[in-house]
């Protein structure tokens, strides 16, 4: 069997938002909300129709919207590529969200708690092992959580998920794995498939069950996916080829006029070590400034070994 990549927005709207999709919902959200405990019992998928057919494919996150029985809102999103102020994005989403729930001269009262689950194929806590983060408003000296607290965050990193299947113990780990290993997978294991909501996910991204049009506009979505990911690895490999011309270049000019004060030949060695020097931060350089409009400044900084001012810095110049 092949199964298409729930990771891309057509997939996870087929598997997560569409109208046959309810239970599988309540699996997952139960399991990444609330700990595998089936707080959620009942739900409304909000406009469970697939996502339109794009001419661009500007997009490369996606949505799902659902309103428990109690009135409280989830919105999920699926992000692959770890874009500019991601973080800000997430937290406007959800505030706009919350904010939208009122017509004109509607009371604050009813006002519905809002939980915005962030899926992320990168990593956005780097110093956090946990593949589940979760925020809420805290007082900050006592540590005592916000009594209206209605905004929820809650983040999936797949990428610090590393369980095997042999490993998979929790409801959690089983829906996290799937997200992350659908795809290249070609068979259903024995502990998931017992699942009777994970068994129907797979059944729903099994791609035999796609007309040739949908298999055609999934392969699209999925190689924009990949030539955006292509994009940045270019931009990093011309910045490095760029970074060691001008290093080198630089270095032997260095060379050169220090080794008629000092002798040519040691001078031609402290030049060529000069170059290096310099090309590595030329390097550098070129990089961060290929990924300015990909990545946030503290994302480059730790990329490229840069500090996050020399960063800043390029920014302001560009």
């Amino acid at each position: 069997m092949i199964f298409i990549n729930p990771k891309t927005d057509y997939a996870f709207k087929k598997i997560f938002g569409s109208s046959e999709s309810k239970e599988i919902l309540i699996s997952f959200l139960n399991a990444l909300i609330y700990e595998g405990h089936p707080t959620i019992q009942d739900l409304e998928i909000i406009n469970p129709n697939l996502p339109p057919k794009l001419e661009g494919l500007k997009d490369t996150y996606l949505d799902v919207k659902a309103k428990l029985s109690d009135g409280t809102l989830v919105i999920i999103e699926m992000q692959v590529l770890n874009v500019q102020s991601f973080g800000k994005r997430v937290l406007y989403n959800a505030a706009k969200t919350y904010a939208f729930q009122l017509e004109a001269a509607q009371g604050y009262r009813l006002l519905k708690p809002v939980i915005a689950l962030t899926i992320t194929d990168f990593e956005m806590f780097p110093n956090s092992p946990e593949f589940i983060s979760r925020f809420v408003f805290k007082e900050v000296n006592k540590n005592f959580i916000y009594p209206e607290n209605n905004l929820d965050l809650v983040f999936v990193e797949l990428p610090k998920f590393t369980k095997g299947q042999e490993e998979l113990e929790t409801l959690a780990d089983k829906w996290v794995y799937f997200m992350k290993n659908a795809r290249s997978m070609t068979s259903v294991p024995e502990t998931m498939d017992s699942i009777p909501e994970i068994h129907e996910a797979f059944n729903i991204a099994n791609q035999a069950k796609l007309s040739r049009e949908e298999v055609e506009d999934l392969d699209r979505r999925e190689q924009f996916i990949y030539d955006q990911q292509g994009a940045i690895l270019k931009a990093v490999q011309e910045g490095i080829e760029q970074g060691i011309e001008q290093g080198i270049e630089q270095g032997i000019e260095q060379g050169i006029e220090q080794g008629i004060e000092q002798g040519i030949e040691q001078g031609r060695e402290q030049g060529i070590e000069q170059g290096r020097e310099q090309g590595k931060r030329e390097e550098k350089l070129a990089i961060a400034r290929q990924l300015l409009s990909q990545l946030d400044n503290a994302t480059i900084a730790q990329v490229t070994g840069l500090s996050v001012e020399d960063v800043q810095n390029l920014r302001g110049d560009s």
